[in-house]
């Protein structure tokens, strides 16, 4: 009894160019720029709310002590509590154009209810602190849970789901860092830019030819 024929690739329309899938990717051609995690010397404010304050204490302390352990010094964090999650925005906004911090973390707890007043909330808070990142150009770090029930606002507190806080914290201090570098690194590039607009507006002058002068007439 013969066994059961080989199937040929080509037989199923497959060719042997199609089989070379599994061959490693080449490396990627560009360098990565990415923050780094040092929070030493650095100035950061964290915008919590109030309400529902038995989950955004938690937020607080993880982020807090996150700070530290990235080498931030107590006198360098300042902490601003307000009333609900919908002033958050124009805190933290209000924070950001004093241009005294690297970076803002902004902590709350959304919980829904039984009205669309949780959705109108939830799209107001993230609108207003993503413009107010993206117009002032300090970095805003996301700390406000959104959840459907009390539960997975603790389990995101500090239990099964880590705690949100704690990873607000970590953001801030990376994208403080990746500021630094890229504003540093354009910098550069625009110095560069204009020392060579420069070099080649003084090479133009030199080689300008320069106008015969003519000759005064002499009186009779």
């Amino acid at each position: 009894m013969r066994g059961p024929k080989a199937i040929s690739p080509r037989s199923h329309g497959v060719t042997e160019k199609d089989n070379k899938h599994d061959s490693p990717s080449p490396p990627l051609p560009a360098k990565v720029i990415e923050g780094n995690l040092s929070a030493a010397g650095k100035r950061f404010a964290i915008v919590v709310s109030r309400f529902n304050e038995f989950i955004t204490e938690r937020l607080f302390r993880s982020a807090f002590d996150g700070l530290l352990r990235c080498g931030a010094r107590r006198k360098d964090i300042q902490v601003i509590r307000v009333p609900g999650a919908f002033e958050i925005p124009s805190t933290a906004r209000t924070l950001a154009e004093t241009r005294k911090y690297d970076a803002i973390i902004c902590l709350g707890c959304l919980i829904r209810g039984d009205t669309a007043h949780y959705d109108v909330i939830v799209n107001e808070v993230t609108r207003g602190i993503g413009q107010s990142a993206q117009e002032t150009g300090v970095p805003h770090a996301f700390g406000v849970l959104t959840c459907e029930t009390l539960e997975q606002a603790i389990d995101r507190a500090g239990l099964k789901m880590g705690n949100k806080g704690f990873e607000a914290a970590l953001a801030a201090v990376e994208m403080a860092n990746l500021k630094r570098v890229v504003v540093g690194r354009s910098s550069l590039v625009s110095g560069a830019k204009k020392a060579v607009r420069s070099r080649q507006s003084a090479l133009s002058k030199s080689r300008k030819p320069e106008t015969p002068t003519r000759p005064k007439k002499r009186g009779r």
